[in-house]
């Protein structure tokens, strides 16, 4: 599935929402979808059972994380989760390379460059977020 026939069905509640426009958060929601799917295919094989519940729970923790990041104030708050977010991306990563035994090769390159951009993504919200002193309501 490509990120425009996953994003065509997202339910406009959520694309209506602010949060929408963060690139990350959008990536992470797709990037849980995928983790579902192929969750399914690792938990086919036993020895990958441990692989898939902790694929699945790291990369649905990324959307979540960049999520809770818009009910925070202080920029402090919002890179702690951003942090949290970064760290849940690469675990997902990581296990993304550890299924590569199970899963199609051209599967893991894509999930590995997905979680890379998100990477990405977060180490500059991170950064932007640390150096911010801004509250949530203030004029920037």
């Amino acid at each position: 599935m490509t990120f425009e026939e996953w994003e065509a069905n997202v339910p406009a509640a959520i694309k209506d929402d602010t949060l929408w426009r963060v690139e990350a958060y959008r990536l992470g929601l797709f990037v849980s979808d995928l983790a579902w799917e192929d969750a399914g295919k690792l938990l086919k094989d036993r020895r990958t059972w441990s692989v898939a519940d902790q694929l699945y729970r790291a990369a649905g923790n990324v959307s979540s994380n960049v999520g809770e990041v818009y009910s925070r104030c202080t920029g402090k708050d919002r890179a702690r989760f951003y942090e949290y977010a970064l760290g849940s991306t690469r675990e997902a990563r990581d296990w993304y390379y550890k299924a590569r035994h199970v899963l199609d090769p051209a599967v893991v390159s894509h999930r590995v460059e997905l979680s890379t951009r998100i990477i990405r993504l977060t180490l500059t919200m991170v950064s932007n977020e640390r150096t911010s002193n801004r509250r949530i309501g203030e004029d920037a």
